[in-house]
Parts: structure tokens; C-alpha cells; sequence
């Protein structure tokens, strides 16, 4: 791809020489470039290939929404992650997504979830149940635990043991690792190849979508209705009246699998790590729940309706940890935004992080108040991205976010370990040494 005129360029001996750095953690990389050179530069990986990285939120908006359809995802999505997780809403492109979008999309309306949420509050209760209190705890495990529960919850039911469940979790974790390294080491790729590392964890997915295969083919079998995502998944229909391959809700139930447990789990920790810093925010929530569960008793929706403050709290963790933080797009014909042309083929990454931190689109960008949301605030704020292609699971982790925080907050006073929230930027943004100390109220 030649330079494209008129955006700063980083060349590929700055790139080089921060290699282990970006590898560990590339944020502070980009950070320094954008300060210095924009909100819009370019990266030169050298033999011919660069990359737009951009904070632009006017070009997220012209990309996302308002020229989306002159825009698909990157071979980042649609073949390294898709060799991994198969080709589901989150990486199939043309056709192929639209089909996908249209069939699975009744099954995240809010009235299909509702019935749905008794089975999330039932996981989270279980497993906050098992936290320990009056010591420092790493709440990334925790909250892993929980996320995974509550997606196998949603998703199965009780129809997959504890032992598929550990190997499923591994597969996630481990692929996840995998493919930071190689999108980030590009100039290893030879020795993952070589070295048999890529075909060893391709082998692990397999042995994910055989537990899948297995789970699906039972539930074909049986006569009983579980009231599950696989069930509405099972019963959904094309235009032609034509049911889902076994093949492609494979790839869907992995995706669906992956992104709700590894997005809601980092997500949840960061939420937790804000809030033991936040005892007037804790003191908040712990007072708007009692007053909404008054209200509403056991109906989760009301008690989702009735507890806004714990939305805003979520939304803030939302911004200033973005679980996708980076996004990607490419521009099937040339365009042209800003005076800029693009040409047919450009690369471009958007940094949700940096756009979401933003000082012209934020008071005190990183400090944490939840009191600057309210329900309209849309704009510079791209959590579950933007357009189409938003996250179609996006109200089912919203619902199960506030269901888990309310429980939690209710149930134990939290107090931070580390003075500082630390991240480890893999796929997604996880956290690093979130220990926390419980205390039952």
C-alpha cells in the first residue's frame, strides 16, 4: 500500500526497535505517536504493508455508520481470528453475514432475553457465593468463572459437565494468546508455522467444536425445551424456511461463546477495580438496588429499569476500558474524508482506548464519574462499536453486568490492593493484578 498524502508516517525502524514493548503491551506505543504526530498516522511494517491507526471519532462515525457500506473487516477478523473461531456474526463478511445477522438477531431481543436472565442470576449468585473475604483476591479468576458460568447458563443450560467446561475455557484462553503473538510478531510468523505452534492450537479449537458437536446432536435427541440461547438458535429459520447447518452454529456458538464470557469477565473486573477505589459510588448502587428491589421483588427487568445509576457506572468502565479496544475496517472502494483520500485496500484501526479518552471529547478524560452519562450520550462512545456491525450481544451484557454488580455491591464492601489498574492488551483488553479485598456488608 503506498502512503497516502497528508498523514503522518511512523517508520518501520521505530516499529522494530519497540517490538518487545509492543508486544507486552502496544498502547503506550500508539499513545506517543498520536501525541506527537495526530489524531491520524500511519505505521510502515516495512515490505510494502502499512496500517492507518486513527482516534478520529468524526472518521469512526464516517466509517461505522454513515459510509459503512463501503467497508468490511480486515483480514485481522475474517481469516486469523476466523481460523480459530470459524466463520460467525463476529467474522464473516458480504452475504454470508447478512444471513447471520437476520436470523440470529430476533433471538438478542429484549423479551427473548428476559426469560434468559433468571438463569444469569442463578450463576452469578453461585458463584459469588464462593468469594473469599478479609484477604487480597485476584478477581480476575473470579470474574472469569462467573462470565464463563453465565454464558454456559445462557447459551446450554446445564447440558455440558464442569470437565468440557475447563477444556472450552483453555481453548479461549489459549487461542486468544496465540493470536496476540502473531498479529503483533508478524516477522515470526514463519517459526509459529514451522515450529507446529498455530497447528497445536487449531487442534485445541477442534476439540472445542467437538464438545459443541456433541452438546448440539443431545439437544436434537431430547424432547425437552430448555428455554436457551441454543434452543432459539435451533428453532430460528431462514427466509426459505431452511433451519442453521450444524457446521455454521458451530461457528456461531463460538463466537457467541468466546465474546460473551471473555468481554463480560474482563469487563466486570475493571467495573469492580473502579468501584473499590469509588466507596461513594459503591454506597450509591447499594442504596439504588435495595429501593429498586423494593419496587420490583424478582422481576430483573424492572430491577434493570430502576437502577440507572448502576448503568452509568457501568457505562463509565465501559470508556475507560473498552474490552474491544482496537477496531478495524477496510475500504472496498477508494474514499475520500477531511480532504484525505484513501485508497481501495486501506487498512484502518481505530483506538476505542484513545477515543474514549479523548480531552476534546472529555472532561478529565481518566478519571472515573459516572454522573457525566446519561441515557441519550451516544456520541465518542463506541463500547460495542458503532453502525450494523454493533455487537449484537451488546443488551445481553449490559442486562448481565448490572444483574452481577448489583449482586456484588449489595452483598460485599470492596477495597483496591493495588493503587493502580493495571491491563494486559491481548485481543481484548484484560485486566492485570486486580486483587481486591472483600467484606461482607
Amino acid at each position: 500500500m503506498k502512503a497516502i498524502k497528508g498523514i503522518p508516517i511512523v517508520s518501520p525502524l521505530r516499529f522494530y526497535t519497540n517490538a518487545r514493548r509492543i508486544l507486552e503491551n502496544p498502547l503506550p506505543f500508539h499513545h506517543e505517536n498520536f501525541e506527537e504526530l495526530g489524531d491520524t498516522y500511519q505505521l510502515d511494517l516495512g515490505f510494502g504493508r502499512k496500517i492507518i491507526f486513527t482516534r478520529d471519532s468524526a472518521l469512526a462515525e464516517y466509517v461505522l455508520q454513515k459510509n459503512q457500506k463501503n467497508y468490511k473487516k480486515s483480514d485481522i477478523q475474517t481469516k486469523e481470528v476466523a481460523k480459530y473461531l470459524g466463520h460467525g456474526l463476529l467474522t464473516s463478511e458480504g452475504e454470508l453475514w447478512k444471513q447471520q445477522r437476520k436470523l440470529i438477531q430476533p433471538t438478542f431481543h429484549k423479551k427473548q432475553l428476559e426469560g434468559i436472565l433468571y438463569k444469569i442470576k442463578s450463576a452469578i449468585i453461585a458463584e459469588l457465593d464462593k468469594i473469599q473475604t478479609g484477604k487480597p483476591t485476584d478477581i480476575l479468576p473470579v470474574f472469569n468463572d462467573l462470565a464463563f458460568q453465565t454464558v454456559v447458563k445462557s447459551l446450554f443450560s446445564s447440558a455440558i459437565g464442569q470437565k468440557e467446561i475447563n477444556r472450552l475455557q483453555n481453548t479461549t484462553d489459549s487461542a486468544q494468546q496465540m493470536l496476540a503473538k502473531e498479529l503483533r510478531q508478524p516477522y515470526l510468523n514463519w517459526y509459529f508455522k514451522l515450529s507446529g505452534k498455530i497447528e497445536r492450537h487449531l487442534e485445541k479449537t477442534e476439540e472445542a467444536r467437538a464438545i459443541l458437536k456433541n452438546v448440539i446432536r443431545e439437544r436434537k435427541q431430547s424432547s425437552e425445551k430448555q428455554g436457551d440461547l441454543l434452543d432459539m438458535l435451533l428453532d430460528s429459520r431462514y427466509e426459505d424456511g431452511t433451519t442453521i447447518t450444524e457446521s455454521q452454529l458451530i461457528d456461531e456458538i463460538l463466537v457467541l461463546f468466546t465474546a460473551g464470557y471473555e468481554t463480560s469477565s474482563n469487563a466486570l473486573t475493571f467495573t469492580c477495580e473502579l468501584l473499590a477505589q469509588n466507596n461513594q459510588a459503591q454506597q450509591k448502587i447499594v442504596e439504588e438496588v435495595k429501593e429498586a428491589k423494593k419496587i420490583c421483588g424478582d422481576d430483573l427487568m424492572q430491577l434493570y429499569i430502576n437502577c440507572p445509576y448502576t448503568r452509568k457506572v457501568i457505562k463509565e468502565s465501559l470508556r475507560l476500558y473498552p474490552p474491544a479496544y482496537f477496531l478495524d475496517r477496510v475500504n472496498i472502494e477508494d474514499d475520500e474524508f477531511q480532504g484525505k483520500t484513501f485508497p481501495a485496500g486501506t487498512n484502518i484501526l481505530f483506538s476505542l482506548f484513545e477515543i474514549h479518552r479523548h480531552k476534546d471529547h472529555w472532561i478529565a478524560p481518566d478519571s472515573f464519574n459516572p454522573d457525566r452519562f446519561d441515557e441519550s450520550r451516544t456520541s465518542n462512545y463506541y463500547p460495542f462499536g458503532a453502525g450494523p456491525r454493533k455487537c449484537i450481544g451488546n443488551n445481553f451484557a449490559i442486562y448481565e453486568m448490572v444483574i452481577a454488580i448489583a449482586e456484588l455491591i449489595t452483598k460485599y464492601k470492596l477495597s483496591i490492593t493495588e493503587e493502580e489498574i493495571q491491563i494486559r492488551p491481548l485481543i481484548t483488553l484484560k485486566p492485570k493484578k486486580a486483587f481486591i479485598t472483600f467484606t461482607t456488608r
